[in-house]
């Protein structure tokens, strides 16, 4: 029987390269998926996934690896992302759930739940850095899948954008922790924000700088998290200010029906990742 030839992608072969190669191996549909907020202490995890078009109209002017592009460039491409996609999916995984399930198990849940959620199905997945099981498609982790694939670079476009707008947003519901300007990720001033204020419920209280000024650095991981109702919540809320589930929290389990995380069997999540892991890769600082 004779062994079909390999496909060779040129490293110099551009952003579209490596989907180009699949696409003329027969597999049309290429899905790129990836995430934002893996690293940062504060609000949600969001993942993304993203099919673009054959030909001249999936090539998009300005698509990068979200975090090379400016704010007004993830904004741009954004848009055109979404005008051009013959899918795409977005989904957000709360704080509170990262503490309750583990970083890891999140972000592959995610990811998977994002690559389901798409009405174009994908015959080829690629994710950014490792890979996702439980699909039903080949898929391969690309190590900086997002400065390599085209539709790994939209989809860390749709993710970063969407957490952006969560973070703004939440910087208005919850003042004094910057969270507009270093988007929950650890810088001094958020440190600083951190040791006077204390956490608020937005803050991931698994991660070992937001258990310590929260008191609770003693407890197990799954355990620093504050029990909704309990007496103890309230004193890490919004200074004069009671944890509440009411109507005026418009992004509480936003993109995430029910709040929910798919967990595989058998997954296993890694050790909890060192505050601020991507964080200078998101435009931080360590």
């Amino acid at each position: 029987m004779l062994t079909p030839p390999r496909t060779v992608v040129r490293r110099d072969g551009g952003l579209y390269a490596l989907e180009r190669a699949l696409q003329r191996r027969g597999f049309r549909h290429v899905a790129g998926a990836d995430e934002a907020g893996r690293g940062a202490c504060a609000g949600p995890l969001v993942a993304a996934a993203a099919v673009l078009p054959e030909g001249r109209r999936g090539e998009i002017d300005e698509l990068a690896d979200s975090k090379l592009l400016t704010p007004a460039a993830r904004e741009r491409v954004y848009d055109e992302v979404v005008a051009r996609a013959l899918a795409y999916a977005v989904v957000v995984i709360p704080a509170d759930e990262v503490d309750a399930r583990g970083l890891h198990v999140c972000n592959l849940a995610a990811m998977r739940r994002a690559l389901a959620s798409l009405t174009t199905r994908p015959e080829y997945v690629l994710t950014d850095g490792f890979g996702v099981d439980g699909l039903d498609v080949p898929g391969l982790a690309v190590w900086k899948g997002d400065r390599v694939a085209a539709c790994v670079a939209a989809a860390s476009v749709l993710a970063k954008v969407t957490r952006d707008r969560i973070m703004v947003e939440l910087d208005e519901r919850y003042p004094g922790y910057g969270f507009a300007e270093h988007k929950g990720y650890i810088t001094p001033e958020h440190s600083a924000a951190l040791r006077e204020r204390g956490p608020c419920r937005e803050h991931r209280f698994s991660y070992v700088n937001v258990a310590t000024v929260s008191g609770r650095d003693g407890r197990p991981p799954r355990s620093r998290r504050p029990a909704v109702g309990s007496p103890e919540e309230a004193l890490f809320g919004v200074p004069g200010e009671a944890f509440t589930d009411g109507p005026d929290e418009p992004m509480e389990r936003s993109g995430a029906p029910g709040g929910t995380v798919g967990v595989a069997l058998g997954e296993q999540p890694r050790p909890p990742a060192p505050v601020g892991e991507d964080v200078v890769m998101e435009g931080g600082v360590r």
